[in-house]
Formats: C-alpha cells, sequence, structure tokens
C-alpha cells in the first residue's frame, strides 16, 4: 500500500522542487534525480509509478517529462502495465526534438513492441498535421529493433516500413530526419528489407535518406568521412 509520503501527487510536487534547487539543468544533472526517483519507487506497485509519472508530466517542462518518462521506463511493473490512455495523457504538449524522442524511445516504442499500444495509434500519429506526431511515429519505430532498447534480434521490418511508407512524402525536415534514423536503425537487423524497401521506392524517398541509408548499408555507418582517398570509420 501506498503511504503518506509517497503518493503520486506529493512526490511530484517533491520532485519539482528538487527541480526547482538545481543549479544546471543538464541531462546528466536532471537524470541524477530521476535516479533518485527511480530507487525511491522501486518497491512501489505500477499504479502508484504510473500515476506520480502523470502528475509530473503534465508540467510540460523538460526536465519533468524526463524524470516522468524513464521513472516508468526503469520500472518493469509500470512499463508493462501502461494502456493507451496513460500512454496518450504522457504525450500532451510534446513539440520539441528532445521529448519527442524521449518519449518515442522510452514509452511510445517499448509499448508498442509488447501490443500495449495498436498499429491503428500509430498510423494515426503518421497522418497528423502536426510535424512532432508525425515524427513520433517514426521515432516509436526504433525500440522494435533496437536490441539495446529491446527489440527482437531480427527486429520488426512489417510494423517499421508501415510506418515509414506513409511518411516517404513528408519532406518536413523533422519528419526526414526520422525517417533516415527509422531505416537505419532496421538495417542493422534486417538489411535486406531496407534494401528492397529503398530501391522499391526510390524516386519518393528524399535524398538525405537515400544517402545515409545507402553509407549505413555499405559501411555501417550514416556518414562516412573521407580524407586523401581513404574511408575514415568513426562511430554512428
Amino acid at each position: 500500500m501506498t503511504t503518506p509520503d509517497v503518493t503520486p501527487d506529493r512526490l511530484a510536487v517533491r520532485a519539482r522542487k528538487d527541480l526547482a534547487t538545481l543549479r544546471h539543468h543538464d541531462v546528466p544533472t536532471v537524470r541524477s534525480v530521476r535516479q533518485r526517483y527511480s530507487k525511491l519507487l522501486k518497491e512501489q506497485p505500477a499504479h502508484t509509478v504510473i500515476e506520480f509519472a502523470l502528475a509530473l508530466s503534465a508540467g510540460g517542462c523538460w526536465e519533468e517529462r524526463l524524470i516522468a518518462y524513464e521513472v516508468v521506463a526503469a520500472h518493469r511493473a509500470a512499463a508493462a502495465s501502461l494502456n493507451e490512455r496513460q500512454v496518450a495523457w504522457m504525450a500532451k504538449g510534446l513539440e520539441d526534438w528532445g521529448t519527442v524522442d524521449l518519449f518515442g524511445l522510452t514509452i511510445l516504442g517499448p509499448a508498442w513492441r509488447e501490443g500495449q499500444v495498436s498499429d491503428t495509434t500509430i498510423d494515426r500519429l503518421a497522418r497528423s498535421t502536426d510535424r512532432w506526431r508525425r515524427r513520433l511515429a517514426l521515432v516509436a519505430t526504433v525500440p522494435l529493433n533496437s536490441k539495446a532498447r529491446g527489440g527482437s534480434e531480427g527486429g520488426d521490418a512489417r510494423r517499421t516500413l508501415r510506418v515509414c511508407r506513409q511518411l516517404l512524402a513528408d519532406r518536413d525536415d523533422t519528419v526526414v530526419k526520422a525517417l533516415s534514423w527509422a531505416l537505419r536503425e532496421l538495417a542493422k537487423r534486417d538489411p535486406t528489407a531496407v534494401r528492397v524497401f529503398v530501391d522499391a521506392h526510390a524516386g519518393r524517398v528524399a535524398a538525405l535518406v537515400r544517402r545515409e541509408v545507402s553509407n549505413k548499408l555499405r559501411t555501417g555507418l550514416k556518414t562516412p568521412r573521407r580524407q586523401s582517398g581513404v574511408v575514415l570509420i568513426f562511430s554512428a
């Protein structure tokens, strides 16, 4: 049972006060606060963790969102019990690179992969008039294919390419870059599927996507650098 000191609303207020005392608001510093709340909530039931995240993310600032999303992701039972309504609530107000990508990687993508969010929901995001929602649909494919984020060994070409196909003609910069990312991540698991897809849609794929995905398939990097005619390999 949740004790009075760790009720979700009180904890959210406390977390905001902790953030207000920080001298630096960089990611490592904010993440150190998140780690404290993960420890505090480690033995709490899933619903308490989720209610805390909902209360904290309602504030809308990136620091509060980082703590809220990562606390849920770090609590196995909470992450496994998320439903579509809760995921949709946490996504309200997303409108920048950092929080969109954080949410897609830590909450939406894993929930979709595990069947807690439907394909229909992702399709709706891909059709949105909001550029950030469209980007979010693509970012959500990354956890399907990233081993580091729980993706299967073979990836999920079907669902990934379904989203990519819907956004091929989109030329918004935020979406184009996310399309490249989605295809490059799948290329690590299923390069044949990516190669066939890009070849089949060569006339519709943005030049940046063709270039980066081709580089990834050929060299393992999106942008291999050249010097004196020799390709220098750096981390992707």
